[in-house]
């Protein structure tokens, strides 16, 4: 067993776990409504990222080092003739990084969402062509005199 090899998935295991807790992160902003947060979250995300993608390439290299392809085959591979600990942590990896894509997918589809409602209402505002509020605070609604939202 590759003992190098094994350092690299365990540290690629722990970077995609900490990705995962900024994608809970950024599910709940989004959820609670709290978008000021999610440019921050966003930058730390970027970060891991690369991070993780530095991991994968270290791992890449020793497999290389190793006699094995720099793709999943050669991971398989090397895996399976590591032993059980390289193994397991092998399938550990592949798990985490299965959940860390399902959580990025379903964050990328809660931002669509809320962003087609923002154009839809942005949308319906143009629509009629004239501002939806008067100066005085008049709500204009077609023809007519309006209702009073804000006097003072």
């Amino acid at each position: 067993m590759s003992s190098l090899l094994l350092n690299h998935l365990t540290r690629e295991h722990a970077a995609i776990g900490a990705f995962l807790e900024l994608l809970d992160q950024e599910a709940d902003a989004m959820t609670h409504g709290n978008f000021a947060n999610l440019s921050e979250l966003a930058g730390r995300k970027s970060q891991l990222a690369d991070q993780i993608a530095a991991f994968d390439r270290q791992r890449e290299m020793e497999q290389l080092a190793l006699g094995y392809a720099a793709d999943r085959s050669g991971a398989d591979a090397a895996a399976a003739a590591g032993g059980e600990a390289l193994q397991n942590a092998w399938f550990d990896l592949l798990e985490r990084a299965a959940q860390a894509h399902a959580c990025n997918h379903r964050n990328g589809v809660m931002i669509h969402t809320h962003l087609d409602f923002t154009r839809q209402s942005i949308s319906f505002l143009q629509a009629s062509g004239q501002p939806l509020y008067g100066p005085d605070g008049t709500h204009k609604t077609g023809k007519g005199s309006g209702n009073r939202l804000a006097l003072g």
